[in-house]
């Protein structure tokens, strides 16, 4: 997947870039150099079935594993507590 947005971004947006900002030296394009996928899973904290869809739903999107990210605070108004998994990127 990633070289498919790769090769994108090298044919088709590159030149797009260039050519709309009037770029005088190809070296003065921005470069992709990461994409970071982030998501809130604040209705799987109560159920664990949840979580292993979110985190499937992560896998077919990126290709790869998500990293289960927990929560620093408690916060009572949300029934959230400290340790406890709040969302996943990749």
């Amino acid at each position: 997947m990633a070289e498919r947005l790769k090769e994108k971004y090298q044919q088709q947006v590159r030149p797009a870039l260039q050519e709309r900002f009037k770029y005088a030296n190809p070296m003065q394009v921005p470069k992709l150099e990461k994409v970071v996928i982030n998501m809130s899973v604040t209705d799987a904290i109560q159920t664990r079935r949840r979580w292993t869809l979110r985190s499937a739903e992560l896998t077919t999107i990126s290709g790869q594993k998500p990293i289960i990210t927990k929560a620093r605070k408690s916060i009572a108004a949300f029934k959230l507590r400290e340790g406890m998994n709040i969302g996943a990127k990749r």
